[in-house]
């Protein structure tokens, strides 16, 4: 139990319904889609596209989903990979020819054919009950009236801003400047293109005036996408990668996410006893940013595409672990590997949702960097990702930019599993963070008996680019012994990530966490 005479939170108890997200309008939004008799995959596209409106310079309709999901009374968890592709005419050998080295990340080259949409009408169509119709309603209704800007979101608009560009600043800013905490966002433009899809279903969007509208934009700045590269987009369901940490099954969804990178990062840490260690010490910081080193640069290596992951399996394996486990000094930090020439990023925003009847959604959802391109269409405002940013240019590497293909992708969502079913819908926001965060929360419950609120609040750290990144969570005496270690601490400007879950209890209630480092909340019925 938490001190109740310090600053903190409570998790959500409830039995019907539990929704856990980033900002409260939408975690509102999904409980009111379940009281309306929807189901949590209802809910879940009902937020997550009211995220876009809440919170546009993580996500919106120009991005990408993941999606881990299942059914009720099913102990099988489903994926769907709702992440576009590069257009057709896309080489990396045309950027290495103008003297690129990695994806200009504000260019038309970074922009691949957003996904989410097409898997949002996928999922609503197979797997949801109230129609696009009842889950668009929310997210036209305050893309036309306004959302008052949250502090979270007025905190990063003036960095993340600096991206914006064109039509971008138009529809994006005032006038050029930010909006501040508190100031009405609109996105009148974005309603429209709502209104048409909550009617027409996907082809609104992938053909027609609004493909056209964003077309028009990204050939204008010499971009090589078509309309064909539109209407071919398609999301596809798949098999989740999983693993065991702690007599609990963590399951990540597979390539071309970075799922594995958890599932490798606690295979390595489980042969070290993490949880006779100081669960905020140096000792176990150390242990855990160097498992993240390797398990990063194996990352860099192998995960791409699907179709050009082929070593997927080495990486999961137990023996890699071993071995890698091998590498760790437990009282001197090794260099950090070689930083991927493909982007990273923070920018992401995470909702899960369980209904009555127990059927799970786990879903992320992203537009890569703040505002991703900075690009945006000029009559409807279609904030363009930049997820192109995360191919490689290098020649032959698995994930070398080629047209048709899906770049590697930092966004994860995740679930706990045991011989029960699903346990634990949750994610851990963050851009690169995103596997160890996933293995820190996991860490949290399984070696610490932390419960998931208390997980999400601890405090973190981070190994990233040859910094030691730590919250000011963690005391003085830490970051020294850390940087007697050989790690170069850091403070970050930001706090690292954002995490939500929830626990399916064996009780019946369901028990929603929700990360105070963002503006929102868990709420239940």
């Amino acid at each position: 139990m938490r001190d109740f005479q310090l600053p903190g939170r409570s998790a959500c108890f409830a039995t019907n319904g539990v929704c856990a997200t980033s900002h409260p309008l939408a975690a509102k939004t999904a409980i009111d889609i379940l009281q309306r008799g929807g189901n949590a995959m209802d809910a879940a596209i009902a937020g997550a596209v009211l995220l876009g409106i809440c919170e546009p310079q993580m996500t919106g309709i120009g991005g990408d989903c993941f999606v881990l999901m299942s059914e009720p009374g099913s102990h099988e968890i489903k994926a769907l990979n709702g992440s576009g592709r590069a257009p057709a005419a896309a080489k990396a050998a045309d950027l290495r020819a103008k003297g690129h080295e990695a994806v200009p990340l504000n260019g038309p080259e970074a922009v691949t054919i957003p996904g989410a949409i097409d898997a949002f009408c996928r999922l609503s169509e197979d797997h949801g009950k109230l129609g696009l119709d009842a889950l668009l309603a929310p997210s036209i209704h305050y893309a036309e009236d306004g959302i008052p800007v949250a502090p979270r979101v007025a905190f990063d608009w003036p960095v993340a801003g600096k991206a914006l560009q064109g039509h971008g600043v138009t529809h994006y800013s005032k006038a050029g400047q930010p909006y501040t905490t508190g100031e009405i966002f609109r996105a009148p433009g974005q309603a429209e293109v709502l209104r048409r899809i909550a009617k027409d279903g996907r082809d609104a969007f992938y053909s027609g005036e609004v493909a056209e509208d964003m077309l028009a934009t990204l050939n204008a700045m010499g971009g090589v996408h078509t309309a064909e590269d539109f209407a071919a987009t398609a999301c596809n369901y798949t098999t989740p990668v999983r693993g065991s940490y702690g007599g609990v099954d963590l399951v990540e969804h597979p390539p071309n996410g970075q799922g594995a990178t958890a599932i490798l990062m606690l295979n390595i840490l489980s042969h070290f006893d993490i949880s006779r260690m100081d669960p905020l010490g140096a000792q176990r910081a150390h242990i855990e940013a160097e498992a993240a080193k390797l398990a990063y640069d194996a990352r860099n290596r192998i995960i791409a595409d699907a179709d050009h992951t082929a070593r997927l399996e080495h990486m999961l394996s137990p023996e890699t672990a071993a071995k890698l486990a091998a590498l760790i000094d437990p009282q001197n930090a090794m260099p950090d590997a070689a930083p991927l020439t493909e982007a990273v990023h923070r920018d992401t925003i995470y909702i899960t949702v369980v209904d009555r009847d127990r059927m799970a959604v786990s879903l992320i959802y992203s537009i890569f960097h703040g505002f991703g391109s900075g690009i945006a269409s000029e009559k409807f405002g279609i904030l363009m990702q930049n997820r192109g940013a995360g191919f490689s240019l290098t020649p032959g590497h698995p994930n070398e930019m080629a047209g048709g293909k899906r770049p590697m992708h930092t966004i994860i969502p995740g679930m706990l599993a045991d011989d029960s079913g699903v346990i634990m819908p949750f994610g851990v926001m963050g851009g690169a963070y995103q596997p160890n965060g996933h293995a820190r929360f996991v860490s949290n419950l399984r070696d610490f008996g932390m419960d998931a609120q208390a997980a999400i609040d601890a405090p973190r750290a981070f190994s990233d680019k040859g910094e030691m990144k730590v919250e000011r969570g963690y005391a003085d005496s830490v970051r020294q012994e850390l940087a007697d270690m050989g790690h170069k601490v850091t403070t970050p400007h930001e706090a690292i990530g954002g995490a939500q879950a929830i626990l399916i209890r064996p009780d019946g209630v369901l028990e929603g966490a929700s990360d105070p480092r963002k503006d929102g909340c868990a709420l239940g019925y």
